[in-house]
């Protein structure tokens, strides 16, 4: 079997959250998330595409899989998953009526039974389905918080893999800066980026990497299609690496051909923002303390009109299409705590329509006992490439 965690590792997993379905007073959870699936059992599909539910009861008893055929081996080779039930491609099939007869099986009519609904693991086409389907039979719940929250923060054999993870996106970064150059090709640049996150064994982030030169440098989403640079230039990248989908990212945005001085003050006020960021990441905080001395430190160094309304988000054992595991994020007012083990993704970003001028710095940290680790090897610097 292809399991990266231990068996007693995914067993206290499962016998964590049916603990917190007892506190509830819930008697089981559908499970719809991808992330969980996989944190809970090893289960690694893409199979969340089409309709794919676990089923986890309150007591001891085994989870039961509900999927289709192709992912059949893949839940038994990748999973601890044992009971594994197949529903097949039909005109008309509606698995939704499979799963209520599982549930019938384990008794759950008439219970409370916790979903996930805030997944990509489950369309609005299928929840309408589930909901017609458990109408008059139990009472649903939305519990899409009760395995995030206990994902959210790491356990010491999750944190290797994000260590592995920020070796690996450290490499990319390097490749990034010994490629980049007037007239290069952000294709070229990518592909270099790419090599030694493969090589090292591990895979490219469930997200595309933002890259972009000239005005596009502001962007902070990908857009199709690669550019040439230009012989005075800028370029911003915001990107990760992944071990066993737990990730590790960075960002940052670098001059080509020359500087310019108020970017530099851009790069110095960013690089004041991340500190004070990292000082305010420990116990006893709150995500909202975060990004309010992101906003700090931009405001008075005037910047107000540039900056971001978030300064970040929880990294993890993430999914297509994103890699950001949320929510929760990292903005003001957000009343989250800071807890040891969390690993987060700190960014500060400016984007000046005014000036055209974009400044990034971003990097992944790790909760201790006493603040933040930054897990990036490669210091914050304003790089010019020539």
């Amino acid at each position: 079997m292809a399991l990266h965690f231990s068996r007693e590792e995914f067993a206290a997993r499962q016998g964590a959250a049916r603990t917190a379905l007892r506190e509830r007073g819930l008697d089981a959870l559908l499970v719809f998330s991808q992330e969980s699936h996989y944190y809970l059992t090893g289960f690694d599909s893409v199979g969340y595409v089409f309709f794919q539910c676990a089923v986890l009861t309150a007591d001891e008893r085994p989870i039961v899989l509900l999927t289709r055929r192709p992912d059949l081996e893949q839940a038994r080779i990748t999973s601890v998953i044992e009971d594994i039930r197949i529903w097949y491609d039909k005109e008309g099939a509606n698995p939704a009526v499979d799963l209520r007869a599982i549930l019938a099986e384990l008794g759950l009519r008439d219970a409370r039974v916790g979903i996930e609904l805030r997944t990509y693991g489950l369309m609005p086409s299928n929840w309408e389905l589930i909901r017609k389907a458990l109408a008059r039979f139990c009472r649903l719940e939305d519990a899409s918080d009760l395995i995030r929250g206990r994902r959210i923060v790491k356990s010491p054999a999750e944190l290797v893999y994000v260590r592995r993870a920020a070796e690996l996106v450290d490499e990319a970064l390097d490749a990034l800066l010994a490629t980049t150059r007037p007239w290069g090709f952000e294709g070229d640049i990518a592909a270099a980026m790419a090599a030694p996150i493969l090589k090292g064994g591990g895979e490219l982030g469930t997200e595309h990497a933002v890259m972009g030169v000239g005005e596009r440098a502001l962007l902070n989403r990908h857009t199709a299609g690669s550019q040439r640079i230009g012989a005075k230039d800028q370029l911003t990248a915001e990107f990760s690496a992944s071990f066993r989908r737990y990730h590790a990212c960075l960002m940052r945005t670098v001059a080509i051909g020359e500087g310019d001085p108020r970017q530099e003050r851009m790069f110095e006020a960013t690089r004041d923002a991340l500190a004070a960021m990292t000082e305010a990441t420990r116990p006893g905080r709150t995500f909202g303390d975060v990004d309010d001395a992101h906003r700090r430190v931009y405001d008075a160094a005037g910047y107000a009109h540039a900056r971001m309304s978030a300064c970040g988000y929880p990294l993890g054992a993430t999914f297509k299409p994103s890699w950001m595991d949320v929510p929760p994020m990292l903005y003001s007012g957000n009343p989250t705590p800071i807890r040891e083990g969390m690993v987060l993704f700190l960014h500060a970003i400016l984007a000046d329509a005014a000036t055209g001028l974009a400044m990034s710095g971003g990097y992944t940290i790790t909760v201790t006992k006493t603040g933040a680790e930054i897990l990036s090897r490669r210091a914050l610097a304003y790089h010019i490439c020539r």
